[in-house]
């Protein structure tokens, strides 16, 4: 692989409610845990928590909005993430192609016994 895996980074976007909250924050430019919260099938309370997580490994950025604080993805950090999954996903798809070699090898070679 090129790139060095961050596993709190894959840890963070591992989970499906937080990759939905990213999807979200996305779409609409960004967010509080309350509007968050709206379009989720989870508390505000369990939203803050996710955001803190995506937080913690630079994949939103929060600024105060009056009461609330207002998320926003770091695009350059997505991007990054982006670039580990598809750095990952090359390597894997290069051993599977090893592996169909070999066991077509080993086909070849039974059915000329």
């Amino acid at each position: 692989m090129t790139a060095a895996v961050d596993d709190d980074l894959w840890s963070a976007v591992g989970d499906p409610t937080r990759r939905r909250m990213l999807d979200l924050l996305l779409a609409e430019g960004g967010g509080t845990a309350t509007s968050l919260s709206e379009q989720l099938p989870v508390t505000r309370q369990a939203v803050a928590k996710h955001l803190g997580v995506l937080d913690r490994v630079g994949l939103v950025h929060a600024t105060s909005a009056g009461r609330e604080r207002r998320y926003r993805v770091d695009e350059a950090q997505l991007a990054r993430a982006v670039a580990q999954l598809s750095s990952v996903g090359a390597a894997w798809d290069a051993r599977l192609r090893r592996i169909k070699r070999i066991a077509e090898a080993i086909q070849r070679s039974q059915d000329q016994q």
